[in-house]
């Protein structure tokens, strides 16, 4: 039974090795690219109904919250097909890993702003720009499993979180604009680089 249990942990391990090595293929760029839809559309709605959707700062952060809770099962749903697809046998390692590679990132992401709301609300503008960077480090944190030109979408939401983060410091305030349109601009370089990516893999193939 120990022989067998090492059997199975040296054929995991090897899956995980082999999975480390390639390049991960679960991320279809039309979802992508309708992630940064839904990102302009929470913006769109929060500034020209802002009674409605951002009325306060925990309504506008619970807004925010919201769509990325879609955006997230958007994207696992489609992960699971085209890893299933285009993975085969290693799909489910390889989705494992891409989830822990994102997830500190996004739990940072998540508890942050509930924190400030709680102990620090009068700080809670800093989140757009912390948004940003947190994408950031999320993609940089999967960077070797994905297609090479993704570190430049890492550096995009690296400089505009940074860019936010001194704009709103002038004033204190929310802007939905402010997390909206970077967030739409780099979903569409994320989608633009996959869609690139995947039509130079069918040339490879080919």
């Amino acid at each position: 039974m120990r022989e067998l249990n090492r059997a199975l942990a040296d054929i995991l391990e090897i899956r995980s090795q082999i999975a480390a090595g390639t390049s991960f293929r679960g991320y279809g760029p039309t979802t992508i690219a309708a992630t940064g839809v839904i990102g302009m559309l929470t913006a769109a709605l929060q500034a020209v109904r802002p009674d409605i959707f951002a009325s306060s700062s925990k309504r506008f952060v619970v807004c925010w919250i919201a769509a990325s809770v879609i955006c997230a099962i958007a994207v696992r749903i489609e992960m699971q097909g085209r890893s299933r697809r285009l993975h085969s046998h290693l799909a489910d390692t390889m989705i494992n890993q891409a989830i822990e590679q994102f997830m500190p990132a996004a739990a940072a992401g998540l508890f942050l702003p509930l924190f400030l709301l709680k102990f620090a609300p009068q700080d809670i503008w800093i989140m757009p720009g912390l948004w940003q960077l947190f994408v950031s480090l999320g993609i940089f944190a999967s960077v070797r499993s994905l297609p090479r030109p993704m570190a430049l979408a890492g550096g995009w939401y690296f400089i505009t979180g940074f860019v936010c983060l001194l704009w709103a410091s002038g004033t204190k305030t929310l802007s939905p604009w402010a997390m909206g349109a970077p967030f739409f601009a780099g979903q569409m370089l994320m989608a633009a680089i996959l869609h690139l990516s995947s039509q130079g893999g069918r040339d490879e193939e080919d």
